[in-house]
């Protein structure tokens, strides 16, 4: 496995800290609103690295957090008038309902902000009695980015410091301008506070992330994890500011190896809510299948920037297709062993810093010349087995292809158009018992016009939109 590491900018062969076992911290969604295409490009960008390390026959541990404590979180309390917890927990269950709609995987470790206090407060406490970390006269405690001679080293950059880097008001007694916030004390009688040895408040987004991985990770010497991934926009500040605070703490990097997804972009204009074109899942999820969104955001290697556009959807869609009419055509039936050199170019790809490319198109290679072979012999009960463990290893390591085919070819076809071909089907087979097949064939007619076409099994009619 060779994984792009964005410290050292080239791709570098995996070598865990632990024999067999791989560790991965991704960072996680504030809880204030929907999850947007950014977050899911996000979250299928790592479970598609833990899908492929598990296939490898690593043991994975993959921890993402929740952040449940915020500024914007709280201005939500403010306008809503509902309290934390609502807000948190009504956000934090849609966010893990839609990803499951996309084939998400769940975290082995989902930490909440809320519920790490203790282990911020203790590393906070730590850099303040390293030197690293001062308490200024309202309660704030800040990094002094000045203590750290490695600080800049994971994103090369070291910008000043502005409202993203720190969520906190600038004050004057900031020793230096890139220092930023490790806990922000309550002012003018908030009422959401925590309290600590050095004032009442709330932790800053940065020590959240460091915190939780110290918790619930256990590294070595040298890493506190393997892999610690996120969007490309969480380069600089927030795993600079990260891999400072947990590096100056611990006395050890906080991780080996540094992976970062590219943006989302909607008709070639970089995503953003300020531009009024953040595209909600759930949105998309009323107009499009899960597994299809989860084909075309994938689509596009993790790296680069995805331009989400409905064309490249439907383009995207239709490769899909292809896999789920060969799965028709083998279904019903148990698979038996997946083809050595199909599943061995599979995970070639995905080894080379998951280039889902190459393995989409090692599918499309598959799919092809399955067809050709059950063409020229189509009762050939050996390929069949086969094909069905081939797909129901992609479905494994890419988490498509596993639906019932004809369910899938039904997708966006309305409840009530839904209703009719059932009605229509069952009156078929009542007219097929009655041995009327001047009336059978007259309503499969009628279906073939809808643009329904249907096909009798064992273990009954199905129908799929043609």
């Amino acid at each position: 496995m060779h994984i792009y590491d964005s410290v050292q900018k080239t791709k570098l062969p995996f070598e865990p800290i632990r024999n067999g076992e791989a560790s991965i911290y991704v960072c996680g969604p504030t809880v204030y609103d929907d999850a947007h295409l950014g977050h899911a490009r996000s979250s299928l960008s790592f479970d598609l690295l833990s899908r492929t390390l598990k296939a490898l026959g690593y043991k994975v541990t993959l921890g993402k957090n929740f952040t449940d404590i915020d500024d914007k979180i709280i201005k939500k309390v403010e306008a809503t008038g509902k309290s934390m917890e609502e807000i948190t927990s009504f956000y934090i269950e849609r966010y893990l309902e839609e990803m499951e709609a996309i084939g998400v995987q769940r975290a082995d470790i989902e930490p909440k902000a809320t519920e790490s206090l203790q282990a911020i407060e203790s590393m906070i406490q730590k850099l303040i009695d390293k030197d690293f970390a001062y308490v200024i006269s309202t309660g704030d405690v800040y990094f002094n980015t000045s203590k750290d001679n490695h600080y800049g080293d994971i994103s090369h950059q070291v910008g000043e410091d502005d409202d993203n880097q720190s969520r906190v008001e600038h004050t004057s007694e900031k020793r230096n301008p890139k220092d930023f916030a490790l806990w922000k004390a309550c002012k003018n009688n908030e009422d959401i506070c925590f309290d600590t040895s050095f004032s009442s408040g709330r932790p800053g987004w940065h020590i959240e992330c460091s915190a939780m991985i110290e918790k619930h990770f256990h590294g070595n010497n040298e890493y506190s994890i393997d892999i610690h991934g996120g969007g490309a926009d969480l380069l600089f500040p927030h795993h600079e500011n990260e891999a400072a605070q947990s590096r100056c703490a611990t006395g050890h990097e906080l991780a080996k190896y540094w992976m970062h997804n590219g943006f989302v972009q909607i008709n070639g204009e970089k995503m953003s809510k300020s531009l009024g074109n953040s595209f909600f899942l759930k949105d998309a999820l009323k107009v499009y299948d899960g597994e299809v969104l989860r084909y075309y955001l994938n689509s596009v290697h993790y790296r680069n920037d995805f331009n989400f556009n409905e064309e490249d959807l439907l383009t995207a869609k239709k490769r899909l297709d292809k896999l789920y009419r060969l799965k028709k055509r083998v279904l019903p039936g148990k698979g038996s062993a997946v083809n050595k050199e199909f599943k061995k170019a599979l995970l070639d790809a995905m080894s080379d810093d998951l280039n889902i490319s190459i393995a989409l198109s090692v599918i499309d290679d598959m799919v092809a010349s399955t067809n050709e072979k059950f063409d020229a012999n189509p009762k050939d009960k050996a390929l069949k087995k086969e094909t069905i463990a081939n797909i129901e290893f992609i479905e494994t390591l890419l988490g498509f292809g596993g639906k019932e085919p004809f369910s899938y070819f039904q997708i966006g076809v309305d409840e009530t158009l839904k209703e009719k071909i059932e009605t229509l089907l069952a009156e078929r087979t009542e007219a097929k018992k009655a041995k009327d097949f001047t009336r059978s064939d007259s309503i499969r007619d009628e279906l073939i016009a809808m643009g329904i076409s249907i096909m009798d099994t064992p273990d009954g009619t199905m129908w799929e939109k043609a």
